[in-house]
C-alpha cells in the first residue's frame, strides 16, 4: 500500500482553510494528531487548551472522556494515520480526513501504476529494439533470459521449442542449472512445462517440488514461472525461469515476465519462419539442379501432381552422348575438359529445363532426362523431341569454339510404361525409372550419329503432325519377341 502521510496533508493550505471554515463556530478548539500522538494542529476553533495537558498523550485512549472530550481515529484501510480530538464535529472532521487521505492514495496509486506502467513500456520497447535486428533463434533466446533473469530473481531460466517429429519440448537456450539438462525433451503433455504448452496459459508455482506435475532432475528448484510463446494461431513453445533459493514470486512477478515472454513470441517467430525459409531455399537450390525451377517449385509445395512415390508411370526418356569423347579427353588437361563438360552441361541442362525435363542423372559424358516425372506432363513425347533439336542447336551456337566443334551428340528418345521413384538402398537412394523404354531409349542414344536424334515408334505417332521424321531401320532388344522400329526427327542444323 501506498504511504500516507497526514502531516503532508494538511499542510496544504486550503485545507486547512476549509477545517477552520468548518469547526468556525465552536466554543472549545479540535486538535489533530498523528499516529504516534504528536500534534500536528491546535488552532482549529477557540483558542484555548484548557481541556489537554502540555503532553497529548495524557489524552485516554476510549473515543469518549471525561467532559464529553472525544478522540477518533484518522483511518485508511486498516492503517490509523492519526487522531482528531475535540467535543463538537470531531466526526465532521474525522471523515473529511479519511476523505482526504482516500482520495491521496488514490491519486498515489494512479501515479505509481503510470509509472510502472511507463517502465514496462519501456522495458518492452527496449527488448523490441535489441531483438529487431536478429534472426537467429538460439541468440533470441539468450536475450531473453538475459533480460527476464536481470528483473527477476532466479538461478535458471531456458526456452523450449516444440519438436515436431518428436512431440516434445526440446531446450534451446539456457542460463544457470539448466545448462545441466540442456539435452532434456519433455513430451507436451508432461511436467508444467507441457502443461503449459498445452493450456497456453502461463503459470506461477512457489513450492513446485509439492506440485504433482514437478519433474525431479538436476535442475533444482523451489519456485517457477513459465509462460507460452504463442503465435496467432498456436503455441510454439514455454519460456521458464527458477529458483533454488526459498523466494515467493508474485503476481507483478508474473506479469511482468510474461510480458517479456510476449514481446519475444514474435521475434522467435519470425526468426523460426527465416530459418525454414534458408532451409527451403536450400533444398530449392539443390532441387533445381536436377529439376526445371516450376517442377522444384512444385516439389516444395507439395503440389498434387507431384509425386516421388514408386509408382509405374508414362514418361517420355530422353538419352544425349558425346561422340568420341574418350579420344577427345586425351586431347586437354583435366581442368580444362572438366570446364568445357561443366558449361557444357549447364547449357543442355537449361535447355532440358525449359523444355519442362527433368535430369535423371549425368553418366560421365552421358545425359539422362525425363519428362512427365516427378510432375506429369501433357504432349511429353513433344517436349521431349522440342528439347533434342534445341540441345542440338544451343550446341553450335555456343560461344566456346572447341565446345562446338568437338561435343557432337546423339540422342535417343522412347516412351511408355516405366517404374518411377525413389530406388536404392537406406544409405543411398536416386529418383530414377526402370524400365524397357529405358533400356531403349539408352540403344537408340548409342545408334544415334553425331547429330541425330532417333525416336521409337511411340514418340514418332504421338508427334507425327508436329515434326518430320525418316524411317531409319528396326532395332531388336533383348526379352521382346518383335522388332523395334526407328525414326529418324528431320530437323535444320
Amino acid at each position: 500500500m501506498q504511504s500516507i502521510n497526514l502531516k503532508k496533508i494538511l499542510l496544504k493550505r486550503e485545507i486547512l482553510s476549509i477545517l477552520r471554515g468548518l469547526v468556525s463556530t465552536l466554543i472549545c478548539p479540535i486538535v489533530i494528531q498523528d499516529q504516534e500522538g504528536k500534534v500536528l494542529v491546535t488552532d482549529l476553533g477557540m483558542e484555548t487548551t484548557d481541556f489537554i495537558g502540555e503532553n497529548s498523550s495524557e489524552i485516554s485512549e476510549p473515543k469518549t472522556v471525561n467532559e464529553g472530550l472525544k478522540r477518533i481515529p484518522v483511518v485508511l484501510g486498516d492503517e490509523i494515520l492519526g487522531w482528531v480530538i475535540g467535543r463538537e464535529k470531531v466526526e465532521q472532521v474525522t471523515d473529511f480526513l479519511n476523505y482526504l487521505a482516500k482520495r491521496e492514495f488514490e491519486q498515489k496509486t494512479l501515479a505509481a501504476d503510470t509509472l510502472d506502467k511507463y517502465r514496462e513500456i519501456n522495458l518492452l520497447y527496449m527488448i523490441a529494439s535489441k531483438m529487431s535486428n536478429c534472426l537467429d533463434v538460439k541468440e533470441i533466446g539468450t536475450l531473453v533470459l538475459e533480460e527476464a533473469s536481470r528483473l527477476i530473481p532466479c538461478t535458471s531460466s531456458s526456452v523450449m521449442l516444440h519438436n515436431h517429429q518428436t512431440d516434445c519440448l526440446e531446450i534451446i537456450s539456457a542460463t544457470g542449472t539448466a545448462k545441466n539438462v540442456s539435452n532434456i525433451q519433455i513430451p507436451t503433455n508432461f511436467g508444467i512445462a507441457g502443461h503449459v504448452y498445452s493450456t497456453g496459459r502461463p503459470e506461477l508455482i512457489n513450492e513446485a517440488s509439492q506440485d504433482h506435475r514437478f519433474i525431479v532432475n538436476e535442475n533444482d528448484c523451489y519456485a517457477i514461472i513459465c509462460a507460452p510463446i504463442l503465435t496467432k494461431d498456436r503455441t510454439i513453445g514455454v519460456i521458464n525461469i527458477s529458483n533454488s533459493e526459498h523466494v515467493s514470486y508474485t503476481a507483478q512477478d508474473l506479469k511482468l515476465f510474461t510480458a517479456i515472454v510476449t514481446q519475444a513470441s514474435g521475434a522467435i517467430e519470425n526468426a523460426i519462419l527465416h530459418e525454414s525459409k534458408l532451409r527451403e531455399q536450400r533444398i530449392k537450390n539443390n532441387l533445381e539442379r536436377y529439376l526445371s525451377p516450376q517442377v522444384a517449385e512444385a516439389v516444395i509445395n507439395e503440389k498434387e501432381e507431384v509425386s516421388l512415390t514408386t509408382s509405374k508411370r508414362k514418361i517420355a526418356m530422353l538419352f544425349s552422348d558425346i561422340r568420341n569423347f574418350t579420344t577427345k579427353c586425351e586431347e586437354l588437361e583435366p581442368e580444362q575438359l572438366v570446364t568445357y563438360l561443366n558449361e557444357y552441361f549447364t547449357q543442355m541442362v537449361d535447355v532440358i529445363f525449359n523444355h519442362k525435363g527433368t535430369v535423371n542423372k549425368f553418366v560421365g559424358d552421358m545425359i539422362v532426362a525425363m519428362f512427365g516425372a516427378p510432375s506429369a506432363i501433357a504432349d511429353r513425347e513433344y517436349w521431349a523431341i522440342t528439347a533434342a533439336i534445341n540441345m542440338q542447336k544451343r550446341i553450335k551456337n555456343l560461344h566456346v569454339d572447341w565446345i562446338r566443334e568437338n561435343f557432337i551428340t546423339g540422342i535417343g528418345i522412347s516412351s511408355g510404361d516405366v517404374i518411377v521413384g525413389n530406388i536404392g538402398s537406406p544409405q543411398h537412394m536416386d529418383y530414377t525409372a526402370i524400365g524397357d523404354e529405358m533400356n531403349i531409349a539408352s540403344r537408340l542414344q548409342g545408334l544415334a550419329k553425331g547429330g541425330q536424334i532417333l525416336v521409337t515408334r511411340n514418340v514418332y505417332e504421338a508427334t507425327q503432325s508436329n515434326f518430320e521424321f525418316r524411317e531409319f531401320g528396326t532395332l531388336p532388344v533383348k526379352g521382346k519377341k518383335n522388332l523395334v522400329e526407328i525414326f529418324e526427327v528431320i530437323y535444320e542444323h
